[in-house]
């Protein structure tokens, strides 16, 4: 007769949570590991760079030393009016990832809302929301973007936020990019609402008299946070990617405030004598992008409920 029984170890370990079975499932994605790396290298290169370089310093220029290539004085070299191109890319990158980080917020809060609000109601709700969604998806997001900033920048006056200048522009690109980005997930949002709201537990909590909203924010939002966490993630990586875009278009931060992508505008006419004005934000912008959609990947496949690999 054939011994069936499981090992004693085996039945003595605790169950798999849902987050620990995700992190299981992540670590074995190689790629999205070394995203996690890279983006953490790049945070703290950020963050903690500032704390030896000082900001006045990255906007001090000396025509003196202009278009100096990278020396032990100046690793990252000089620009074309002498600005130290290592500390510049130390506060270009805080304001890349905090345009990156703060469109998202706006993008998810709007897309999570048009999406809940269009899934769980359905009816004549749901035909409103998602015609204003499809009207919203057409409009070309570069072009658009390219405009309002032409439009805006030029007569909003600069913020100061907890002691540091920052142009008008970073405001406006934040909520135009947050503004414009929120359909892709609220068509993601409705379509895990319009699948959960009929499942058993819903049924449940309705039955037991709960609220609309414990219904939506408390049984059914939870259940689909993972394409959300997917998608925010990606977003943050598109976020950045558009402002570089129009950065180097010279519609986006206006100096002095710098960031990765008006580094690159800066560059343009240097391409072939200077490289080191585009190679190092360019390195930069490129590791972010890659180690974010790596980490994205990574997400997607821990968080699949479908996924049986452990």
């Amino acid at each position: 007769m054939t011994n069936t029984s499981l090992p004693i170890d085996h039945l003595d370990a605790p169950p798999l949570t849902l987050g620990r079975l995700a992190w299981l499932r992540f670590r074995r994605h190689k790629m999205a590991l070394i995203g996690i790396a890279i983006l953490t290298t790049l945070v703290l290169y950020c963050t903690l760079g500032a704390v030896f370089v000082s900001e006045k310093y990255s906007n001090f220029n000396d025509t003196g030393i202009a278009l100096q290539p990278p020396s032990a004085a100046h690793p990252f070299g000089t620009d074309v009016i002498g600005r130290d191109i290592l500390a510049r890319t130390i506060y270009g990158g805080q304001i890349s990832l905090l345009i990156g980080l703060t469109a998202v917020i706006i993008e998810v809060t709007l897309g999570i809302l048009i999406g809940a609000l269009s899934g769980y109601f359905g009816g004549w709700i749901d035909t409103i929301l998602m015609r204003f969604t499809e009207a919203v998806l057409i409009i070309p997001q570069i072009f658009l973007l390219l405009v309002m900033a032409k439009f805006f920048t030029g007569d909003l006056p600069d913020v100061n936020i907890l002691g540091r200048e920052f142009s008008s522009s970073v405001i406006v690109i934040i909520v135009i990019i947050g503004l414009t980005s929120w359909p892709y997930l609220a068509r993601i949002v409705r379509a895990e609402f319009l699948k959960l709201k009929e499942n058993e537990f819903v049924l449940a909590a309705l039955a037991t008299g709960s609220s609309t909203f414990d219904i939506i924010f408390r049984h059914i939002l939870p259940n689909s946070i993972a394409p959300i966490v997917v998608s925010a993630t990606l977003g943050v990586a598109n976020a950045i990617t558009l402002e570089a875009y129009i950065s180097f278009l010279g519609l986006g931060v206006r100096p002095p405030t710098a960031t990765w992508g008006n580094m690159l505008e800066g560059a343009y006419s240097y391409i072939n004598t200077a490289y080191w004005l585009w190679l190092f934000p360019g390195i930069l912008i490129l590791l972010i992008v890659l180690s974010i959609n790596f980490v994205g990947d990574g997400l997607r496949d821990a968080l699949d409920p479908r996924s049986r690999t452990v």
